[in-house]
């Protein structure tokens, strides 16, 4: 029996060295959290895919990590290449790395014009050094115009935050592509039954 193909989005991690975009892999991947003295360090792109089940349809998020390689300028072309999401991870408590979201915005919109966009701000767990404000991230959302779909607040450490991301935005690649998604599912249905017409034509056809 033929199973019909599950739809698949490309979702990449974007943002500075630091902010935690491999630990967000690792709590999509096996929600789990590793602290800075036990990490080991790795090199080289990463990706791994899980489903979700959202508005009634099964979609598949298949997330990719630079794995510390993000200032490696030949990684651009290959990582950014048909995504369908970015997610632009900063730290709650680092100025600098929200002030830097602006220039990964641009990688993104340069590199893989169709994605959605997703600010995300890490480490919210860290509640009295927390520097970034609700206000600070509408205020660079309202400079973006419409070029960010969503905000989000998550705490890498806590796991707080990160399965409500993934579901929200599986849902809205789910309805933005459905169309497309209704037309790859209608076109393998016609490709079954032509299979099974085939198939039976062949049958009457034999002479034994």
């Amino acid at each position: 029996m033929t199973t019909l193909k599950v739809p698949e989005q490309k979702v990449i991690l974007c943002g500075e060295y630091g902010v935690g975009k491999s630990s967000l892999f690792r709590r999509f991947t096996s929600n789990t959290y590793t602290t800075s003295t036990d990490r080991q360090s790795t090199l080289g792109l990463d990706h791994y895919s899980k489903r979700y089940h959202v508005a009634g349809k099964d979609i598949k998020l298949q997330l990719w990590d630079t794995g510390g390689m993000e200032r490696v300028a030949s990684i651009t072309s290959s990582y950014y290449k048909f995504a369908d999401a970015a997610i632009l991870v900063f730290s709650l408590d680092s100025p600098e790395s929200f002030n830097m979201v602006s220039q990964h915005l641009l990688d993104i919109v340069s590199y893989a014009e169709n994605a959605k966009i997703y600010l995300c701000g890490n480490k919210s767990d860290l509640k009295s050094l927390i520097q970034i404000t609700d206000s600070d991230m509408e205020a660079f959302c309202e400079q973006c115009h419409t070029l960010v779909a969503g905000t989000f607040k998550l705490s890498c450490k806590t796991g707080e935050g990160v399965d409500e991301m993934f579901s929200s935005i599986a849902l809205q690649l789910a309805e933005s592509n459905r169309s497309k998604f209704e037309l790859e599912k209608l076109t393998e249905n016609n490709g079954l039954q032509l299979t099974d017409l085939e198939d039976n034509e062949n049958l009457n056809k034999c002479s034994c």
